[in-house]
């Protein structure tokens, strides 16, 4: 398979080509400077893997959670690349990658990812390893009080992801963890191996179906009904 993925939804900014089981990557921690690194990087790894955008066979983007305007550029690039290469996309989530690259660097079978979500709250999801390298969601995704996030077992658990940073005192209160990473960003070869599995199970969409997935909106929408 040779399928694109990027990602701008937190402070890191990345893109990286997928070609069977190579991937080439470029990354930067670069807050606030994602409309101006993406499109270049996405150039580079492209150059790199000797491809035009019309000779993959996907592309994959960070969906969310995480700020609203890295969100929105993902989402916006990646729609825009899918409609003029006629290319099916794949929406990963921003929390799986955080897990999978968690499992990649600690050996972590169980994951509990945690992106800040400001205002007092953190974007939340639990994952397991799966095969091929994949991940498994526990439960749902969501936003939520670091002293109320949802536990799913009394099993010890790996923290990683920039929330563990902020609020690691108030979440190992609620589950047990053996160890945190609270630099753990999401990465575009992440996002691209679990697109690339996520195509073979037929979950790709059409671009204008590629929308980002914010979290706190919803659970806005939800409560206010």
């Amino acid at each position: 398979m040779r399928l694109l993925a990027l990602d701008t939804a937190t402070e890191a900014c990345s893109a990286a080509v997928l070609v069977d089981d190579e991937v080439i990557e470029r990354y930067e921690l670069a807050p606030r400077r994602h409309a101006a690194l993406i499109l270049p990087m996405i150039e580079t790894v492209l150059a790199e893997a000797g491809l035009t955008t019309t000779q993959l066979d996907a592309l994959a983007f960070g969906r969310g959670p995480g700020a609203f305007t890295g969100v929105r550029i993902a989402a916006g690039v990646a729609q825009g690349i899918a409609f003029a290469a006629d290319l099916p996309v794949v929406p990963v989530s921003n929390l799986a990658a955080i897990a999978r690259e968690a499992m990649d660097e600690y050996s972590a079978i169980r994951v509990a990812a945690a992106i800040d979500a400001r205002i007092g709250e953190v974007y939340w999801g639990t994952y397991v390893a799966a095969t091929e390298g994949g991940v498994e969601l526990l439960g749902a995704e969501g936003v939520y009080s670091p002293t109320a996030i949802p536990v799913p077992d009394e099993e010890e658990w790996f923290g990683a992801g920039s929330g563990w940073t902020v609020y690691a005192e108030a979440l190992s209160q609620c589950l047990p963890v053996s160890s945190w990473w609270g630099d753990c960003y999401p990465r575009a070869g992440n996002i691209a191996m679990l697109g690339a599995l996520a195509c073979q199970r037929g979950e790709a969409v059409t671009a204008e179906q590629a929308l980002p997935v914010y979290l706190r909106d919803e659970v806005a929408r939800r409560r206010a009904v």
